[in-house]
């Protein structure tokens, strides 16, 4: 397992290109429960690690993580970093905690190795200066625990088989910010992932909808879950049943869940999982059990008792969807909760409620992962053991990248890396859809960034700052049913608007944001009440000269599952089904040219291409010197799903998008 730690992370010390040492550029995310930062710094060029036998891994690791940074080991002038085996404040009891004192020496402390992991995670985060063979350190003492035991990450790898050299590179970035779980989603109606060398017929290509052929053997597994142990990650392996099963059913050639003959192959599949991997190593196995809802998947009430009692016989804790099958007699299983879902009695739970990555738009999506407060509580317990951020791009993805592309993973992870890492004081749902009030969020997207630049360079990462681009807003106007009617604000902008005798004036209050949900989509508070009408947006961008700059725009955000959510796709000519309209200094923007236009919902088998702002080319824009004018026209119907905007102007480099710093926003120039 060594050899899997010594590669592990080392994408830190290579990109670093000496950016000076100060407080404002040390941000540690999740941010760190105490932290007292001096005004010196430690320089290192070479350094002598002092541990006890319990820390060896450990201590393997800096000597790498140091080593690629071209530090030297040993000499006169060394700087000694200390492995301390010790108590560290632990209020929640939860494995974690660590001490991180920088001095004229290091001293990472810590009662176990997962401890001294976390510190090495936060070490490696505020690493500066790389140059010439020395780093240089912020002088400090932080003190840190996690206030929940499950903080992870889903994958559906059942719908789309995802490569382990994927997989790993994101339980690298995991670890780096101190995720304790990985969520593998192992089958789905498109194929079932994981070998069976009893049941071989379940990796037969003629069952498999989707990549045919693409599976995990159990040794890729047994390797994989490894390299996840290594990290310090511990897999929930998911076979989800009696739903989600074509390709379970294909293979066995059933018409019918519902059987005695069912439910002893499932018995044996559990059992042949659990033999790969110690109870004490993977302690929980999940049977998914929701969204049986087709006449094939209903099963009788009891049906999953004989199942649970194996897993439990097996030493493991049976985990499944909530809402899903309630057992009789279940009592003790955890449950995962998802979309409204409020947890069941006496049942530990496990919230992924509004954390679906699937469904985020890249930008204002990320409200909600700083908003919510996980469970509901201010720290874990018994019963609250935390939650998952899951992504489920239901339809079809050829391109395996196109997961990190066409979905905000990156950007997700690090937002709500700090929400599970410390909870929240409350569950702030007024700002799950609108930019929250306080700087903490403000201070939390300037850290992401600043991640972004350093540790993600070339790596799909869709997040610009932008919660500072102020609006003026006004509507929703009457437009009868005709989304393509034309109101005077196109026309000349003015306090208010007499319209068929109803006075409309300016919202008293700006909008923040590069995306703006006007109502969102799940009901979340939202800036109006209404269900149709049109709304008007303006704001005015100030470029230091002319120029032809990109610009992310966008009107819907498809939500990358159950088809195209939101449909039909646009036609050539227009942004949006429900006719928006775009002018930046009085000119109008038009919509790109679709590669998939006019495509229905019901469309899961033809990828996603170039439907969305941030994964398609920005769209060019003239600016010209001085204090250039925005106006949005975003119109709404009954059919349509969402009612958004996205603007925001861009440096585009094929992969990534980055802020164009030498302009300025304001809405006292419109």
């Amino acid at each position: 397992m060594l050899n899997h730690v010594r590669c592990v992370l080392l994408f830190i010390c290579l990109s670093f290109s000496g950016i000076p040492v100060s407080k404002a550029q040390l941000p540690i995310i999740p941010q760190p429960k105490e932290a007292d930062w001096d005004t010196g710094q430690l320089n290192i060029s070479r350094f002598h690690i002092i541990h006890d036998r319990s820390f060896e891994q450990e201590a393997d690791l800096i000597n790498d993580i140091l080593s690629n940074c071209q530090i030297r080991v040993g000499g006169s002038n060394a700087t000694q970093i200390h492995l301390i085996h010790d108590e560290v404040q632990n209020p929640y009891r939860i494995d974690g905690a660590y001490e991180l004192i920088i001095t004229d020496k290091i001293q990472l402390i810590a009662s176990n190795r997962v401890g001294i992991f976390y510190a090495i995670q936060t070490l490696r985060q505020i690493i500066r200066d790389k140059n010439k063979g020395q780093i240089a350190l912020q002088k400090c003492h932080i003190k840190d625990w996690p206030s929940f035991k499950i903080r992870g990450f889903m994958h559906d790898v059942g719908r789309n088989y995802q490569s382990l050299d994927l997989l790993k590179e994101q339980i690298d970035r995991l670890a780096f910010y101190k995720y304790s779980v990985f969520h593998m989603h192992l089958t789905d109606n498109p194929g079932w992932r994981l070998e069976s060398k009893i049941y071989p017929q379940l990796q037969n290509p003629e069952v498999t909808s989707r990549k045919p052929g693409k599976y995990y053997s159990q040794e890729e597994f047994i390797e994989f879950f490894e390299y996840c142990e290594d990290r310090h990650i511990t897999i929930i392996p998911e076979l989800d049943v009696p739903g989600h099963t074509e390709a379970f059913r294909k293979a066995f050639g059933l018409e019918s869940m519902n059987s005695s003959e069912v439910q002893q192959i499932i018995i044996k599949l559990v059992d042949e999982l659990c033999s790969l991997v110690p109870a004490d190593r993977m302690p929980y196995i999940h049977l998914g059990t929701d969204e049986a809802r087709k006449a094939s998947e209903i099963v009788e009430a009891d049906f999953m008792a004989p199942i649970i009692k194996r897993i439990e016989q097996n030493g493991r804790t049976y985990i499944s969807w909530w809402h899903g099958i309630k057992t009789p007699g279940d009592s003790l299983s955890v449950k995962q909760l998802w979309a409204k879902a409020e947890p069941l009695d006496g049942h530990p739970m496990i919230d992924s409620r509004s954390n679906y990555v699937n469904h985020l738009d890249p930008l204002a999506g990320m409200y909600r992962l700083y908003s919510q407060q996980p469970c509901r509580v201010e720290h874990g317990d018994d019963l609250n053991l935390g939650g998952i951020l899951c992504c489920w791009p239901d339809n079809r993805v050829d391109d395996e990248r196109n997961i990190l592309k066409q979905n905000p993973v990156y950007p997700s992870m690090l937002f709500y890396s700090d929400a599970i890492w410390n909870s929240r004081s409350k569950n702030d749902y007024e700002h799950w859809a609108i930019a929250p009030e306080d700087d903490g969020f403000a201070k939390l997207e300037d850290a992401v960034v600043k991640h972004r630049d350093l540790f993600f360079s070339g790596i799909e990462f869709p997040y610009l700052e932008h919660s500072h681009i102020p609006w003026r807003m006004i509507g929703p106007l009457d437009h009868g049913g005709d989304t393509k009617k034309s109101f005077q604000v196109e026309n000349e902008l003015k306090d208010s608007y007499n319209i068929n005798g109803k006075v409309y004036s300016w919202w008293e209050k700006p909008v923040f944001g590069g995306t703006v949900h006007i109502k969102h989509f799940f009901g979340f508070p939202s800036h109006v009440q209404e269900k149709v009408g049109t709304v008007y947006a303006t704001t005015s961008v100030w470029s230091p000269r002319n120029q032809e700059v990109g610009f992310w725009i966008g009107f819907h955000n498809w939500s990358r599952s159950g088809g195209r959510r939101g449909g039909p796709a646009p036609q050539q000519g227009e942004w949006h089904h429900t006719q928006p309209r775009i002018w930046i200094a009085g000119k109008e923007i038009l919509p790109p040219t679709w590669e998939n236009p006019g495509l229905g919902i019901k469309t899961p088998e033809i990828p996603f291409s170039n439907e969305d702002y941030y994964y398609r080319e920005p769209s060019k824009v003239h600016l010209q010197k001085g204090w250039n004018r925005i106006l949005v026209k975003v119109p709404n119907s009954k059919r349509s799903f969402k009612w958004m905007f996205t603007c925001i102007p861009v440096e585009w480099d094929g992969i990534n998008a980055r802020e164009i710093k030498e302009l300025k926003y304001s809405i006292a120039n419109d």
